[in-house]
């Protein structure tokens, strides 16, 4: 069953016309590649065929010799194409039995069929030989027709061998001179007639037909596959180009598949391939021309495929090379670009840990400047703050100055200096200090209300300050208080808190001793409390 699907798919794709991009010519060519990997099967047939053929001659007994000469024409016709050495011994044997038999026309026939395997074996002595022997009187038409083209296809295979510059050409009139002959005696058939038309040179009725029709011709009037095979290699003969390499295929395919060994068109194609540059396909067709030549005992198809199968091989020795330099330099421009990429990739890289590195150093920078830009703003904060402290307090101070002030001018001007001297006494300097510093907590606690719990951070827990009720800042706080918003000089800090410069000088070593961080570190870690605007 699969033998049959394979069979219906390869002559679909043998008979249909293809439109595809490759030509008929290439389409065929893809199925004689496939025909020379099952080639093994055709010739396994041929052989069962034979052997049947040899069971039943060895199955005759009695003379019979009518029956033994069918059988061995049978036998001669089916080793004529396929082994050299038993056609030529069926041939000698219906030879002798024509002899035997006494019967003219078959001696005729036996030895004409013998003249032929000589023929295209390349034993043109013998050949010679076998055909003067023909008797030539009495014959028919189609007799003399047979053997005209008989002498003509023996001179044009001896010009074919000798391919000088001489002697070939002499062969090739006498070849076309026996042709000639043959034609003329015989009203051709509507079958060489056809053929004929190829090889017109006119125009109009007279143009010769494309190779297109000889294909679908072929395919269409029930010729066996030998039959196929003979005609499109004589038919090739009168096209060229992909034409010709079209038919030559062909033939080359039906020689496969009628197990063909004694063959031409393997080797013209081949020879076609050659002239086209298609090296590996012409070395395919020239191995398997030389496989046949030497399975069928060829001598001179043999000399002539080893003289042009050493050209193809060379050629394709020199395509290999080429293509192995071209393989080298293309390895080394592959290197040389692997290389550059590397070397760019390596920059690409450098370029890029260069940017990893001036973004990081612009996100710290960018950090720094959000830093300095915070403490800018919490230092202008500050300032308005204790800017509108100042002028609220100094405003208050000066009213209050003012208020005395006239008060003791007026009492002054009347006499009463007990009174003016009671109105200085209402002065409580004391009680002023207190408010005032009330006023700087309240103010100070608003721009840091964290102050508190922040610089109890930095204590020890058993050294933390509790703050009594209604207390917002110890004396201890105050002074520190002092240095967050800026005032580090201890003397300045003194005066503002009315102390002596030794108690600023205690309040703060006090501080440091009970703190968690090195005295060094205390004041530092107070500056970087946060500031906090909650209003």
């Amino acid at each position: 069953m699969i033998k049959k699907i394979i069979a219906i798919i390869i002559l679909l794709f043998y008979i249909f016309p293809v439109q595809a991009q490759t030509s008929k010519a290439d389409s065929l060519w893809k199925v004689l590649r496939l025909e020379l990997s099952t080639e093994n099967n055709y010739i396994r047939q041929k052989e069962e065929k034979i052997a049947r053929l040899r069971n039943q001659l060895a199955a005759i007994t009695t003379p019979r010799y009518q029956e033994r000469y069918r059988l061995l024409s049978a036998l001669f016709n089916e080793y004529s194409s396929f082994r050299f050495d038993s056609a030529i011994t069926n041939a000698n044997k219906l030879v002798a039995l024509s002899k035997k038999l006494n019967n003219k026309q078959y001696l005729i026939q036996s030895q004409m069929g013998l003249a032929t395997v000589l023929v295209k074996s390349g034993f043109y002595k013998e050949a010679f030989e076998t055909i003067a022997e023909i008797d030539t009187l009495g014959g028919t038409g189609k007799f003399h027709y047979d053997y005209l083209n008989l002498r003509g296809m023996l001179f044009d295979e001896i010009a074919a061998y000798n391919n000088d510059a001489y002697y070939a050409t002499d062969y090739r009139k006498a070849a076309r001179k026996e042709f000639e002959k043959a034609g003329s005696l015989i009203d051709p058939g509507e079958l060489e007639k056809t053929i004929n038309l190829a090889f017109l040179q006119g125009s109009g009725q007279n143009k010769q037909p494309d190779a297109e029709f000889y294909y679908r011709y072929l395919l269409n009037h029930n010729l066996s596959e030998h039959q196929i095979a003979i005609i499109a290699t004589r038919i090739s003969h009168a096209y060229s180009g992909k034409d010709k390499l079209m038919l030559l295929t062909l033939a080359a395919i039906n020689d496969i598949r009628s197990a063909t060994k004694e063959t031409f068109a393997i080797f013209l194609l081949g020879q076609e391939l050659f002239k086209m540059n298609r090296n590996d396909d012409a070395y395919v067709c020239m191995q398997e021309a030389l496989g046949n030549a030497a399975f069928y005992g060829t001598r001179n198809r043999a000399a002539q495929i080893e003289s042009v199968l050493p050209l193809i091989a060379s050629r394709l020795i020199e395509e290999k090379q080429h293509e192995k330099e071209m393989l080298w330099i293309g390895i080394v421009l592959f290197i040389l670009v692997a290389i550059v990429l590397l070397f760019q990739l390596v920059l690409f890289r450098k370029q890029m840990i260069r940017i990893e590195q001036n973004d990081l150093i612009i996100t710290e920078k960018n950090t720094e400047l959000e830093d300095v830009n915070g403490k800018l703003w919490e230092s202008s904060r500050i300032k308005e703050e204790l800017i509108g402290l100042f002028f609220k307090t100094c405003s208050s101070y000066i009213e209050t100055l003012d208020k005395v002030k006239r008060k003791a001018q007026h009492n002054i001007k009347l006499g009463k200096y007990q009174d003016a001297t009671q109105v200085l006494g209402n002065v409580h300097i004391q009680k002023e200090k207190i408010q005032l510093f009330g006023t700087l907590d309240s103010v100070f606690l608003t721009l840091f209300p964290n102050f508190v719990s922040s610089f109890n951070a930095l204590l020890r827990a058993d050294e933390q300050i509790e703050l009594k009720e209604g207390e917002m800042l110890t004396a201890s706080l105050r002074i520190f208080a002092l240095i967050r918003l800026g005032v580090t000089d201890t003397e300045t800090i003194a005066r503002i808190l009315d102390y002596t410069v030794n108690t600023v000088y205690t309040y703060k070593a006090r501080m440091k001793a009970k703190a968690l961080v090195p005295p060094e570190q205390f004041e530092q870690k107070i500056m970087e409390i946060k500031f906090t605007d909650e209003r």
